[in-house]
């Protein structure tokens, strides 16, 4: 039976949510998931030459799923015979970018949230880029470290301040709060209404466009070229600290002062929050990847490629974004990173399971794959919203390329396969030429890291060695890592002589480098043909009912 101190962790993720426990020896005590967060894909009413991708989530059903995950995780401890109690500290990690606006006095959206792939703020975005100077989509990259995108919250905020008239009268009023998936999910958990902590971190908060990257506090020029009141911000805090007093579940079945939402009842512990990370950057940490030059790619909805680049950010050249990667403790410094960031991985499987059908789970597809070990020349490009890094390019939508009488749905899985690979290969090479260093291995997490077709096509379309952590949840441990490493915490030190062995499975290239060009150039090929299908010049209002 563990004994000591215990650390857990929230990840919340756009098709899950996630608490994990630990112990102080890092071993995983209790971990449950609560797959299909209920998110809604729609087409707008405008005709066909204007129909957008619109992909919503109820931030209730985000709060209940983190609920739900945290009561049967301490549920599970106390089948141990394992005092909840124990635990010292949780951390918070979650998707990104992802737009929620509520009511600070009774607790209710003002609309479902705006993930961070949706595509109805296109002609928001148009706009913005025609009225900057020379039509320049990096006109606040020196600021911000990002080029103006339907990706980033400042257009979603933008768009919903436009075109909701619930959202526009919360804010004349001075009832509204804005923020990313931490802020909703830190403000609710510790009383809501009744006192709740309206803040973010650092590396949620440089995802918005709003946020100047050197100074590390929202800026008020970025915010007038969006027509955004900054008093509807949240307050920007480092990734470990405490933010407040936990108040969820029912680990003690002690009332205090529960928050009540529409369909749910919280009772509360005495419990703090102490660290949160956007879920990339918590993955960089659960990688221990602490010093400049080191990376790792997680295969998540998307895929996400981030480089340490140390104290120092790095304003790319390449179609990469600066970012923040962590900034463990009030007094630390801040550690910045380049990304590169791929709107479709994981989430392309899901697309053949769901809208195909031609298979029934997601499984299933490393089969699929395995039973021909080739596209036979069928090429994938999964840019069903838009292409992110390194082009940044609304316009482009998915494409599959190649087909013949002779293709089925194995060559299809395949293709999808190889496609993440693909995607991942456009990201590396960036990174390649922004550092004038290239990689010899990549560190790689996320779920279809469980894919051994998947991993071993990734080494072969790098020509490199592709080497994955035996714990497979690092987006979560590196929640906990920075939670339980925080000052008045202190069950774990992030010293690297402190920190546990890492087990890896390594992938080698099975391929020659040349059959891998020749794959990719083709590729590359299908990703021009995608290029340009969309452009809008408007785009629907909403009722400002969620």
């Amino acid at each position: 039976m563990a004994t000591g101190p215990l650390v857990g962790a929230i990840d919340q993720g756009t098709s899950s949510s996630r608490f994990l426990i630990w112990d102080y020896h890092y071993e995983l005590l209790s971990f449950i998931r609560k797959d299909k967060i209920q998110c809604s894909w729609r087409q707008n009413n405008l005709p066909f030459y204007w129909s957008l991708i619109w992909a919503e989530e109820d931030p209730r059903e985000i709060l209940r799923s983190v609920f739900e995950c945290v009561e049967k995780a301490c549920d599970k401890l106390k089948h141990q015979k394992i005092d909840v109690s124990n635990i010292k500290a949780i951390g918070v990690s979650n998707q990104r970018e992802t737009t929620i606006l509520w009511d600070k006095n009774t607790g209710q959206p003002l609309h479902n949230a705006i993930l961070w792939l949706d595509l109805r703020t296109q002609s928001t975005v148009e706009k913005l880029i025609n009225n900057a100077p020379n039509k320049d989509k990096n006109i606040l990259q020196e600021k911000t470290g990002l080029p103006i995108s339907t990706y980033f919250s400042a257009v979603k905020l933008r768009w919903l301040l436009d075109n909701v008239e619930k959202v526009r009268k919360a804010v004349a009023d001075g009832r509204a709060m804005f923020g990313t998936v931490d802020s909703w999910l830190i403000w609710c958990l510790t009383g809501a209404h009744e006192g709740g902590v309206h803040c973010t971190d650092v590396t949620n908060a440089c995802r918005t466009m709003l946020f100047n990257i050197h100074t590390l506090k929202w800026d008020p020029e970025l915010c007038q070229f969006f027509d955004i009141p900054m008093n509807i911000l949240p307050e920007v805090k480092s990734s470990s600290e405490i933010y407040g007093l936990m108040r969820c579940g029912t680990l003690a079945q002690v009332p205090i002062s529960g928050y009540h939402s529409e369909n749910v009842i919280a009772l509360a512990f005495v419990c703090y929050l102490h660290q949160c990370l956007g879920d990339q950057s918590a993955a960089l940490v659960g990688q221990m990847c602490f010093q400049p030059g080191q990376s790792k790619n997680t295969y998540g909805t998307g895929c996400f490629l981030l480089s340490n680049t140390g104290e120092k950010p790095i304003i790319s050249k390449h179609g990469l974004l600066t970012t923040l990667a962590y900034k463990l403790g009030k007094n630390n410094p801040a550690i910045y990173a380049l990304e590169g960031s791929v709107a479709i991985g994981g989430a392309v499987v899901r697309w053949l399971r769901d809208n195909l059908h031609i298979i029934s789970t997601a499984e299933e597809v490393e089969k699929l794959a395995a039973s021909v070990g080739s596209s036979y020349g069928c090429y994938f490009v999964p840019a069903f919203s838009g292409l992110y890094a390194p082009y940044w390019d609304t316009t482009a939508r998915g494409v599959i390329c190649g087909l013949t009488q002779y293709t089925n749905r194995n060559h299809l899985a395949f293709a999808a396969l190889e496609a993440v690979a693909f995607q991942t290969r456009e990201l590396l090479e960036a990174m390649n030429k922004e550092s004038g260093v290239n990689q010899t291995s990549l560190q790689v997490d996320g779920g279809m890291t469980t894919n051994k077709i998947m991993m071993q096509l990734q080494s072969d379309i790098l020509s490199i060695p592709v080497v994955k952590p035996a714990m497979a949840e690092t987006t979560a441990l590196g929640a906990a890592m920075a939670a339980g490493s925080a000052d008045g915490v202190g069950v774990w030190s992030l010293s690297p002589d402190d920190l546990s062995a890492v087990v890896w499975e390594t992938f080698e290239p099975q391929i020659e480098p040349a059959e891998s060009n020749q794959r990719f150039a083709k590729w590359k090929l299908a990703v021009e043909k995608s290029r340009g299908w969309e452009n809008t010049e408007n785009t629907s209002s909403d009722t400002g009912e969620s």
